[in-house]
């Protein structure tokens, strides 16, 4: 019952709620994010969602366009801006996903959207974080995040699918408030964001 019908009650009324709650700090970052990013304060992508629609993710943008001299972007380290920085570290570049919220393409939990060009590269057990709705912040998030294995994530996602319910949820969001808090698990250790996921060897 609530997996099905109660979870997408919930995260209608919460996200909706949040957004009105959070404008004031979504005007402001906006703001700060035009001017970082000459006049683009946003990032869209086309992401999978629940049973593999593909759908657009809106987020604040923290990375600058900026090119080498053959026209390819510079590595994130470099595109990643003062603001920017600030902004991943405290997970507000996440408030715009409230929008997909709302609208039915995300939830508040759930395994994370990842990219459209990693579909056929995930086995049969990986394939099944897509039999749920994607959500901006999930098990996988609270147990480490960018900080854990390709692996280990798509465990955490598979996991979360097969284990479902309003106390795993209220668990999820209690933890990445405390992981938000923390600045936990922002960066693999390699990288400012996650590596790309080249497939199962």
């Amino acid at each position: 019952m609530y997996k099905h019908c109660f979870k997408r009650f919930l995260d209608f009324i919460l996200s909706l709620v949040g957004f009105i709650v959070l404008s004031p700090i979504f005007i402001i970052v906006s703001i700060f994010l035009f001017i970082a990013n000459d006049g683009k304060p946003f990032f869209f992508q086309q992401r999978p969602g629940r049973k593999n629609e593909i759908f657009k993710v809106i987020k604040f943008k923290t990375m600058n366009d900026k090119k080498d001299k053959n026209g390819n972007l510079l590595p994130d380290s470099e595109r990643l801006t003062a603001v920017g920085s600030f902004i991943r570290k405290t997970s507000l570049d996440e408030i715009p996903q409230l929008l997909n919220v709302i609208k039915g393409d995300m939830s508040l939990i759930g395994p994370r959207p990842l990219l459209v060009e990693y579909l056929p590269l995930y086995n049969d057990v990986q394939a099944r974080r897509h039999e749920v709705r994607p959500g901006i912040t999930g098990w996988a998030q609270v147990n480490g995040r960018n900080a854990i294995s390709w692996q280990q994530k798509f465990e955490y996602d598979v996991w979360y699918v097969d284990n479902i319910s309003f106390f795993l949820d209220l668990k999820i969001l209690w933890y990445t408030f405390v992981k938000v808090f923390k600045s936990e698990g922002i960066s693999s250790g390699t990288s400012v964001t996650m590596e790309k996921f080249k497939g199962n060897e």
